[in-house]
């Protein structure tokens, strides 16, 4: 099925779900959940083993957040990929917090941490900065914070990320480049 036809078919599920007809999330879920398995498998096999966390069940909490969430609105397919973007990080982000936890194992940091991430920021970054640079981020450019999310949270290609913006691959690239910077600059110690 291609990409467009998908999204409209997913636009279409959602907003019959959202207009109260359960049999439309029975169509949907099979429908967005073989999307963002594949996405978070890709993302997962892009970094270094993961044998405590697999990728069904990243997209299965993601479900359950998006199913028991109380006056979520998605309005199409490609806001739903933005959603389930900003709920993978926060679950990355809670997973990180919790594992540098005193109780398990307190500042001791596991070195492929940064590696898995992939994200341009210096190997000794405090995960919580991170998450706080990317909310400021949020709330000066919306945009920028989405092509984090959906580039390294989500595993997202250029081509991807521009279609679930819906924006063009050179807006992305350009958006990349700067938040690169921006997010050094802002965990630089």
């Amino acid at each position: 099925m291609a990409a467009a036809e998908s999204n409209d078919q997913a636009t279409r599920l959602i907003q019959a779900w959202q207009s109260g007809d359960p049999a439309a999330l029975d169509r949907l879920l099979p429908l967005v959940y073989a999307d963002l398995r594949a996405i978070a498998a890709r993302r997962l096999a892009d970094g270094p083993r993961q044998d405590t966390l697999q990728p069904t069940a990243l997209v299965h909490d993601v479900f359950l957040r998006l199913v028991e969430a109380n006056g979520l609105r998605i309005d199409n397919g490609a806001h739903l990929f933005n959603v389930a973007g900003g709920m993978m990080r926060r679950m990355l982000i809670d997973r990180a917090r919790r594992d540098a936890a005193e109780k398990h194992g307190g500042d001791w940091r596991r070195a492929d941490w940064v590696e898995a991430m992939d994200l341009p920021i210096p190997e000794a970054t405090d995960i919580g900065a991170l998450d706080s640079a990317l909310d400021r981020l949020e709330q000066l450019e919306p945009r920028l914070a989405r092509v984090v999310e959906l580039r390294y949270f989500v595993g997202f290609t250029v081509s991807e990320v521009a279609a679930v913006l819906e924006v063009d691959k050179r807006t992305v690239y350009r958006d990349w480049a700067f938040v690169k910077n921006w997010l050094r600059a802002e965990l630089e110690p």
